[in-house]
């Protein structure tokens, strides 16, 4: 069996990507599984998860559900973690909640969730969005039922299958010299940048994606495009495949229906970054220079 590189220039170990939990976490084959109502409990509420908060750490709940839980829809097993059933569920984003439980933003921009934890409450968001979205065929529109040893679905009607849908992204760090191109989308913390990202289109190729998006939203022209990693992103279902590309000419034209700003920064000044569990940190890290 070929023996998967973890080295801290490999995106393999990045948190979201199952490497992380491999080793103790084993994912579950369908949604007819019924454990025991005991277990872990990964608790989505709107774009956090929750969590006990004990002595400045933060852990996923455990033993019966509690008392509070009220689901949109009862909980499901997505797998067993150390052996023990994780239970993955979604919650109103106003519920309240009391110590020593508090929702974890997956976007905290001071992570405190061990990597672990983090890919665990990810994966469940994500498998809880593909189990929200499945419910009804796409072809005919009627109910559907989950298929065995898989995360599938079929139509009761017409017996059509579903798959979990998952959208590959393009992420890119463009360098020029010792300047790397970096963006800022409305919204994010003030001062952050990052870098230029975006959905496949119909007929493209993952790099020819990258081209198109630095063109598009900055006005850069970029060659020699090189992959050099990828990261499951589960907000909802995206896959973002990360690459590196030279400058190639033109000058900085911002779109302004997707971004707030655009520049040019020395590798020796750069601003405030993404955090260091996302793939677009990890490039600049790894790649910059």
């Amino acid at each position: 069996m070929k023996t998967i590189d973890l080295s801290p220039m490999t995106a393999v170990n990045l948190p979201f990507n199952f490497s992380s939990i491999s080793q103790s976490f084993q994912l579950g084959s369908s949604l007819k599984e019924k454990p025991s109502s005991e277990g872990y409990w990964a608790i989505i509420r709107g774009d956090s998860v929750v969590v006990r908060e004990e002595a400045e750490s933060c852990f996923l709940p455990q033993g019966a559900a509690p008392v509070w839980l009220n689901s949109y829809q009862p909980p499901i097993c997505i797998g067993f973690w150390n052996d023990i059933p994780l239970w993955a569920c979604t919650i109103p984003s106003d519920t309240p909640l009391e110590a020593p439980y508090t929702a974890e933003p997956f976007n905290a921009g001071e992570q405190r969730l061990d990597m672990a934890t983090l890919t665990l409450a990810g994966l469940s968001q994500q498998i809880l969005h593909w189990h929200r979205h499945s419910r009804f065929c796409s072809r005919c529109g009627s109910p559907t039922e989950p298929l065995n040893h898989n995360w599938g679905t079929r139509c009761i009607s017409c017996t059509a299958e579903h798959y979990p849908h998952i959208h590959p992204c393009a992420i890119v760090l463009v360098k020029r010299g010792s300047q790397i191109l970096l963006t800022r989308k409305p919204g994010w913390k003030s001062g952050r940048y990052g870098l230029v990202a975006g959905f496949l289109d119909f007929g493209e190729s993952l790099e020819e994606c990258a081209i198109r998006e630095v063109k598009e939203e900055t006005g850069i022209e970029i060659c020699n495009v090189r992959y050099v990693g990828s990261q499951n992103w589960p907000f909802p279902a995206q896959l973002m495949a990360g690459f590196v590309a030279d400058y190639a000419g033109g000058e900085i034209i911002v779109d302004r229906d997707e971004l707030e700003d655009a520049k040019w920064f020395s590798i020796d000044a750069l601003p405030s970054l993404p955090p260091v569990r996302s793939i677009a940190r990890f490039i600049i890290d790894n790649f910059a220079r």
